[in-house]
């Protein structure tokens, strides 16, 4: 029985210890890892458009302080910052890419290992039996066999830096990890702020549905009592009841969407949103800081997904080196220092010291074209990675021009829109009047309430459109989760 003790002093130095540092030496050399050149992003240096402002009274802000703003400071809405302030604590989501982390460090610390020697110590008894017909002495014969002593077996010298390469990709893995998560993290503020305007907007649409409903209800039962006085025509009376019922389908819509929208933002945030954080008012729920015009696409470098994608570009990149080192001879080697005897007894006895040092080299002479098919499939993911990198960079120069397109318009837009209810609110006004003195029929009254009612859930609709497209471009720009490069 063999027991492996390999310890750290040997006369001044153990076996071990001299191949360790032998090994060390001759792990030094370059990994062959092409040099990392970042690629074209392919995209304009200006963004097509940008807007001079947000929100009346804000100031302006340079592209750096855009992107630092932090989130607590780009929310106006207290209630919305303690939800969003829930959703980053129990969104399962944001848990998941949180141990994902973990798993990649924990990866790379296996990588990494692989660069050191993995020593062993351990008691062996080797016992054997012999029968009497092949012994010399023609009796059975019983031997055993003690060893202890601290051993590494299969160690790799790092020559042509394979595991070197190899620690690389998986640190760039890590990165990319870590930087997905902050991708995860974005998008949920983003998401539980949009779920929560949302709700915030069709709750005012069941608002004036119902306030619909309760003006109709009143101006219908008015023409009934006219109607039972002769004074309208039963086709009057049954126009009137069209806008009552047209808000009541409305009103049972808006219960359901508000119902819906309450439920997709529990479970982004993970668990029951209390009733004093729900929204109350559908009213500049957030803001953003005015952004200087001629914002550079540049700034693009900060979003997590584009870092992540350029650390698994940088991965494959070392991936290469790793596949170039299997061409070249690989050492390595098995060492063992201890003590050896017959008997237990003797096993720390004097004269029973025992070592052993296996070095071995493994050099590629045919492997029928699996080492180059390795080197060309590493290539080709780097290629790959290329792609993608840039095709990440163009998605989200898209996201930021379509949210400055919609930022650039919305408030000319709004702003008709606002106009467009006051005239239809006082062509409502005006074509009751007519009615009411007989100049006009009920049917004028019925299409400027219709275009009153339409107008003004149009002008929930922008407002809406409005503060999304807010979280829209701070998402995409990627702000607030980290300090510029």
């Amino acid at each position: 029985m063999t027991y492996y003790l390999q310890t750290r002093v040997f006369n001044g130095i153990t076996i071990a210890a001299v191949s360790a540092l032998t090994l060390f030496a001759l792990s030094g050399c370059t990994p062959l890892i092409p040099n990392y050149v970042r690629p074209s992003p392919g995209i304009e240096a200006i963004f097509p458009t940008t807007a001079q402002s947000v929100n009346k009274g804000t100031r302006d802000a340079s592209p750096v302080e855009v992107i630092t703003l932090p989130w607590q400071e780009f929310v106006v809405d207290s209630s919305l910052r303690e939800v969003l302030d829930l959703a980053l604590s129990n969104n399962k989501d944001l848990r998941i890419a949180a141990l994902q982390i973990e798993k990649a460090q924990a990866q790379f610390n296996v990588s990494q290992s692989t660069l050191f020697p993995q020593i062993n110590a351990s008691v062996t008894n080797t016992a054997a039996k012999t029968p009497a017909n092949l012994t010399v002495s023609g009796q059975v014969s019983i031997m055993h066999d003690y060893t202890s002593g601290l051993s590494f077996s299969s160690y790799e010298i790092d020559m042509f830096g394979r595991l070197q390469s190899l620690k690389t990709a998986a640190f760039e893995q890590y990165l990319s990890t870590s930087q997905a998560a902050l991708t995860v993290k974005i998008s949920l503020i983003a998401q539980v702020a949009n779920q929560y305007i949302t709700l915030a907007a069709d709750q005012s649409h069941l608002n004036l549905a119902e306030q619909t409903l309760s003006t109709q209800q009143k101006s219908y039962d008015i023409d009934k009592k006219r109607f039972d006085l002769g004074v309208i025509s039963e086709l009057d009376l049954s126009q009137s009841r069209t806008s009552i019922e047209t808000a009541r389908v409305d009103i049972s819509r808006y219960k359901s969407l508000v119902l819906q929208d309450l439920n997709l933002l529990n479970l982004l945030v993970g668990k029951t949103v209390p009733q004093t954080l729900l929204p109350k008012d559908f009213l500049s729920q957030s803001t953003l800081t005015s952004i200087a015009a001629g914002l550079p696409s540049d700034l693009l470098r900060n979003r997590p997904d584009i870092l992540d994608a350029e650390h698994q570009l940088i991965a494959a990149n070392a991936n290469i080196g790793a596949a170039r080192a299997a061409y070249f001879p690989s050492i390595t080697m098995t060492t063992f220092y201890g003590s050896a005897s017959p008997s237990l007894s003797g096993l720390f006895g004097a004269g029973s010291r025992s070592w052993s040092f296996i070095p071995q080299v493994n050099l590629p002479i045919f492997d029928s074209g699996r080492i180059s098919a390795n080197l060309k499939i590493s290539q080709t993911n780097q290629k790959i990675a290329i792609e993608l990198y840039q095709k990440t960079i163009q998605t989200a120069f898209k996201e930021v021009s379509d949210a400055l397109a919609v930022q650039d318009n919305i408030k000319n837009e709004l702003t008709a829109q606002e106009s467009l209810v006051e005239a239809t609110a006082l062509s409502f006004k005006l074509s009751q009047a007519r009615y009411q003195n007989g100049i006009n029929s009920y049917l004028n009254v019925l299409d400027s309430e219709r275009s009153l009612y339409a107008a003004k859930h149009n002008l929930i609709a922008l407002k809406l459109l409005q503060a999304t497209n807010q979280f829209t471009l701070y998402k995409a720009i990627g702000a607030g989760l980290q300090k510029s490069n």
